[in-house]
């Protein structure tokens, strides 16, 4: 069973990818060969933009069964739309009038359940797909991309993951920013969940939310604060008062920066954060060997 983490944050722009790409060279570098990155920001993956040798491989186009109402059979009785939990059916009796949104469907089956008249049949329709790409070491990158105007983040995400090759000792999943309901998909399995943040207000608000819904859900976490010395203390009174693991700083370097905007985060790493990163890979790796043990004894 592979060891799986997720990079997350309760906003953008706080260098999740930055850590996410970081952490997937180091731990292939120094602790596990059979690691894989999954981008689970679906809406606007970019995490193959970082690897200058990366080739696309397998492509698995991702589809969504939407229900379709037979008029000719339907009686519009309305036992459909009452089944639906998320408003997607309208029925008209006076009219006869019978529609599905797909857009607000979820693809649960309960009108094909309660209708008694087998006027409802189901058709895929894409989603998104979803590509591998060999990025030149560990198991590669797995991306999931939505296709435009779907609202389905969540399920592709999930097929995603669903998706990701048996072989691998880690996986790292790269997840959405924010934290509704993708990013509680991308997280629902994983072992460990790294935050990363920034010393800034805008950075403490939304760290506090995203610290929130891993308590809700009793997932084991720690914090990355990114560019460091910037912004102010608050950050780190807030860790303090909440006994929250600071697991490691990553300081705010502008040559760095402009590098991550050409997309050459991996080409020549400044030794400060070269420094930074290995201290966070050697957490990753006592957790790695710890979460083994535990599995070794189960069985």
């Amino acid at each position: 069973m592979a060891f799986k983490v997720a990079v997350a944050s309760g906003k953008g722009g706080t260098g999740k990818t930055t850590v996410s790409v970081n952490l997937f060279h180091y731990m292939h570098k120094n602790v596990c060969k059979d690691i894989q990155l999954v981008d689970c920001d679906v809406e606007e993956p970019n995490d193959a933009i970082f690897f200058p040798d990366i080739k696309i491989g397998a492509e698995k186009e991702i589809t969504q069964l939407i229900p379709e109402i037979d008029n000719s059979q339907c009686t519009y009785c309305r036992k459909c739309a009452d089944y639906c939990e998320f408003n997607a059916i309208v029925v008209l009796p006076p009219i006869q009038f019978a529609e599905i949104n797909a857009s607000l469907c979820h693809s649960c089956g309960a009108c094909s359940f309660a209708c008694e008249y087998n006027a409802i049949s189901e058709k895929p329709v894409p989603i998104g797909k979803v590509t591998f790409f060999d990025t030149g070491f560990g198991n590669g990158l797995l991306e999931g991309k939505l296709k435009i105007g779907s609202a389905m983040q969540t399920l592709l995400i999930k097929e995603s993951k669903n998706l990701v090759p048996q072989n691998n000792k880690m996986v790292l999943y790269d997840a959405p920013p924010g934290t509704s309901c993708p990013v509680v998909e991308t997280v629902a399995d994983v072992d460990y969940v790294i935050l990363v943040t920034e010393p800034t207000p805008f950075g403490l608000h939304d760290l506090t939310l995203m610290v929130d819904l891993l308590k809700e859900i009793q997932k084991p976490f720690g914090v990355i604060v990114n560019k460091a010395g910037l912004g102010n203390n608050a950050i780190y009174e807030y860790l303090h008062k909440e006994n929250i693991e600071l697991i490691g700083e990553i300081p705010f370097n502008q040559e760095y920066a402009a590098r991550y905007a050409k997309g050459s985060l991996l080409e020549e790493i400044p030794q400060e954060m070269e420094e930074c990163y290995l201290k966070i890979t050697q957490d990753l790796e006592r957790r790695m060997t710890d979460y083994e043990g535990n599995n070794n004894l189960k069985w």
